[in-house]
């Protein structure tokens, strides 16, 4: 008699680190890099760009060093980079640092993302990109009217997210498919305090500008221009007006963190839909945390 074999036994472990930007991931997730024996996956659709450091937070060299993270800057500032290809590289990744004997530790704050490797997502092809300049240069009141004129329905797409609102019309409406999480994996998400988080995103702005935020712009804004995808960003799309010589550096700076916040609200609401999460509050009991992905992988 032939026994049958476990579809998932040959999956890889997952550890899914997922919470609000600022909210402490990429520290959690270097210590338990270190004490688990894992490696890196960044799941971040702004760090995956060269040339944008200062503005996306990336982690710094010496924690590079210290852990391997993968899926940093893999792509130019004005390349086209989806979340199917990200699913793609993320998955050969797994099963790279699983086969080195490491623990992959997928981490960040992009859903889509996320969601897109651990619910297996079968993205849709890219759709009629024809009139892609056009659909840039309107507002998305503008996209939304046209959304309804051609009688799409919207779903939960994000209305505040022009990429997403263009996407729906280019594909006429159709969603990527979703199946069941996948098996071996467990995913932490990190819940902190409203007003504590403020004052971090107000601390890592006041940080970026520090460390030469400005200049970083002014240099992508030079060398391409401002319908470049980097400049698109939280961090960055905020200083066109400054450099217009509209908007001084001070209204600049409360926009950067107005749009941050609002970036955390979008991301609390996107992670809060998943049941499957185990939420924790900060400040962390990182020993608490090692025991519960043990038990919880080797089950």
């Amino acid at each position: 008699m032939v026994a049958k074999t476990n579809p998932t036994a040959k999956l890889p472990p997952l550890l899914v680190i997922v919470g609000e930007t600022a909210s402490g991931k990429s520290a959690l997730a270097l210590e338990l890099a270190g004490k688990l024996g894992g490696e890196i996956i960044c799941a971040d659709s702004w760090t995956v760009r060269r040339e944008v450091d200062i503005g996306t937070a990336k982690p710094s060299l010496a924690d590079r060093a210290l852990v391997p993270h993968h899926l940093i800057d893999i792509v130019d500032p004005a390349e086209d980079f989806t979340a199917a290809v990200f699913k793609r590289l993320a998955n050969d990744k797994i099963r790279e640092i699983a086969d080195r004997g490491k623990l992959p530790i997928l981490v960040g704050g992009t859903g889509l993302y996320i969601d897109g490797v651990i619910y297996d997502y079968g993205f849709l092809p890219a759709g009629d990109r024809s009139a892609r300049g056009e659909f840039n240069g309107l507002s998305n009141l503008d996209l939304l009217e046209r959304i309804k004129r051609l009688g799409l329905a919207l779903g939960d797409v994000d209305i505040r997210n022009k990429r997403r609102l263009i996407r729906l019309i280019e594909t006429n409406g159709a969603r990527p498919t979703r199946h069941e999480m996948r098996a071996r994996t467990v995913i932490i998400g990190l819940k902190i305090e409203r007003d504590v988080l403020s004052e971090r995103i107000t601390r890592r702005v006041d940080t970026m500008l520090a460390n030469g935020l400005e200049d970083e712009v002014a240099s992508l804004a030079e060398r391409y221009d401002w319908t470049c995808e980097a400049l698109k960003g939280v961090g960055y799309s905020q200083w066109r007006d400054y450099f217009m010589g509209i908007q001084p550096l001070e209204a600049t700076r409360a926009k950067i963190i107005k749009a941050t916040l609002d970036l955390a609200k979008r991301q609390r609401t996107w992670f809060k839909r998943n049941k499957s999460i185990h939420w924790l509050t900060t400040p962390v009991d990182v020993t608490a945390v090692v025991e519960l992905v043990t038990t919880e992988l080797n089950k």
